[in-house]
């Protein structure tokens, strides 16, 4: 990661989106601010094949995983939850164009404080305005713990709160995924999180593990390795341990053809999955 600003990952996030508006009308995932948010990143080379029209797959599954973590988070706002988190917001456009206005919940962004000092630059200068729903949540984690971090920002643990963990999980530590899983365990009743991980790489055929093994080795490169795999029975076992229920376990391939029957979809058995779970 390059101090100030979001992991390339992220930025490649954000370029899939702006791109899916562009290319595909953002007939998956409607997202306006997405390109005003990535702004000058829009035109980097490192961000080419986003804007290609042939890699649809890698857009569908940036933008099929975004609409199902927001359908997720409308859900728990209809059951009455009014605080929203974002893990690792990076250039996540929720807060701006949420479709609550000022009744609907309050939204906590929880980043690096660079990070997110570089965003309020970049929102800034797009003239994307910061809701007064939004809180920033600067946590340094070698200094403070998410629970003291949102403490901080005003989150109230003793009222439910749902969870988005999009395009993180992979590079964190087993023990930091489960550590922030049973904090959310630990909140009232109706809390939730959506989030994705990936699968063991020797549990994959052949051609998927030299795809996630070439994967492995860009985000390497680039700063970001991949610290944690879980195995689909036994992460579910452990979210109910927690005291999670209402857990839905999906691959990438049933959440892209969920939405989109026309696009490039990933096959079955690739090696991630998304998760959606309410205590």
């Amino acid at each position: 990661m390059q101090t100030g600003r979001p992991s390339i990952t992220a930025l490649g996030v954000a370029a899939a989106r702006a791109a899916h508006q562009e290319i595909e009308d953002g007939r998956v995932f409607s997202d306006p601010l997405a390109a005003r948010i990535l702004g000058p990143d829009a035109g980097d080379p490192a961000f080419e094949t986003s804007f290609d029209a042939a890699n649809e797959m890698a857009r569908l599954v940036v933008t099929a995983r975004a609409r199902y973590a927001e359908e997720a988070l409308a859900a728990a706002v209809s059951r009455g939850v009014r605080q929203v988190v974002i893990l690792g917001a990076g250039l996540d456009t929720f807060a701006y164009r949420s479709p609550y206005g000022p009744a609907g919940p309050r939204v906590f962004e929880v980043d690096f404080p660079a990070t997110q000092e570089w965003k309020r630059e970049r929102l800034a200068a797009a003239g994307i305005a910061e809701p007064p729903s939004l809180t920033f949540a600067p946590i340094d984690f070698e200094r403070s713990s998410l629970a003291g971090g949102l403490a901080e920002a005003g989150f109230d643990a003793d009222r439910p709160a749902f969870f988005v963990w999009a395009g993180v999980v992979p590079y964190l530590t087993p023990q930091a995924v489960l550590g922030t899983l049973a904090f959310i365990a630990a909140l009232p009743r109706g809390s939730g999180v959506v989030f994705d991980y990936l699968d063991p790489p020797d549990t994959l055929a052949p051609p998927f593990r030299a795809a996630h093994e070439a994967r492995a080795a860009w985000t390497a490169a680039n700063g970001e390795p991949l610290l944690s795999h879980f195995a689909a029975e036994d992460l579910v076992a452990q979210l109910r341990d927690l005291g999670f229920r209402d857990i839905e376990n999906l691959d990438y391939h049933d959440v892209c053809t969920r939405y989109e029957s026309g696009m490039a979809t990933p096959p079955p058995g690739a090696g991630a999955h998304v998760i959606a779970a309410t205590i």
